[in-house]
């Protein structure tokens, strides 16, 4: 699927509403809500690559920036670089992938950051056991009330809240992904924490710090932020790396404000 992205609008005026209205052929009340949060947001979603490119060049006519992102390339991660160790040295992060592969990047070419905070849900069945009255015993002990053990088979849903790191260099076009969970933190020396959620909060500062020229964005921290973004069609629970794709384009540098191409 390839989404229709809007953004780089400065406010929200009454003739932008009307032409993203008309554009999209939804209500003016439906296109201010694609307008909260000042973008971007997914205003469309189509299989075909030529119908999407075809919104969004008549979304530019109407004089709205657009983006168009291929969605099932973002949900595959191909081309994602997954941390599983790193340094923070004087210069430059060193990384490593789980299957040992390397790269080091210098501080200066970080261009984007992006925290964000996935949800993934499990279900698991569970034996329950209950207390239920029982007739038949009742009787039995001349009317006193009896209850006898019942097992049944039940479902139980339970999410768990993951944080992640997106960074985006100038010469990588796919992210290089910290998870919180997912990473060993012997890298940071002395300076290790007691937690996960510490040192994962240590390397944020620092990077941070030590890439003063790169853009820090935390909306994707909230589930509001993601749902802004992504609209009502599209579960943050499995489009979060689409929603930090969508965002980083929108904060990097760009030679044109409309992007209309389908990487």
């Amino acid at each position: 699927m390839h989404v229709v992205v809007i953004h780089g609008w400065k406010e929200e005026t009454p003739e932008l509403a009307q032409a993203i209205s008309s554009a999209l052929g939804i209500t003016v009340f439906e296109a201010r809500q694609l307008m909260l949060g000042g973008g971007p947001s997914v205003a469309a979603g189509f299989a075909d690559p030529q119908q999407a490119l075809a919104m969004a060049q008549k979304l530019n006519q109407s004089g709205i920036a657009t983006m168009v992102v291929d969605a099932t390339a973002a949900r595959s991660r191909v081309g994602y670089f997954i941390v599983r160790r790193f340094e923070l040295n004087e210069s430059s992060l060193r990384i490593e992938t789980g299957d040992r592969q390397q790269a080091e990047i210098p501080y200066g070419e970080i261009d984007v950051l992006l925290p964000a905070t996935g949800i993934v849900e499990y279900s698991e069945t569970k034996t329950v056991t209950e207390r239920k009255f029982s007739l038949g015993k009742t009787i039995l002990s001349g009317g006193i009330p009896m209850s006898k053990k019942v097992k049944h088979q039940e479902k139980v849903a339970t999410e768990e809240r993951r944080k992640v790191l997106y960074l985006y260099t100038g010469r990588r076009q796919q992210p290089v992904v910290f998870s919180q969970d997912g990473m060993i933190y012997d890298g940071l020396g002395a300076a290790i924490q007691l937690s996960r959620e510490l040192n994962f909060t240590y390397v944020i500062s620092e990077l941070r710090r030590l890439s003063p020229g790169a853009v820090y964005d935390d909306r994707l921290l909230k589930r509001v932020g993601q749902v802004r973004l992504l609209g009502p069609a599209l579960d943050p629970e499995t489009n979060l790396d689409l929603a930090a794709e969508i965002l980083a384009r929108s904060l990097r540098p760009s030679p044109t404000s409309n992007d209309t191409s389908v990487p």
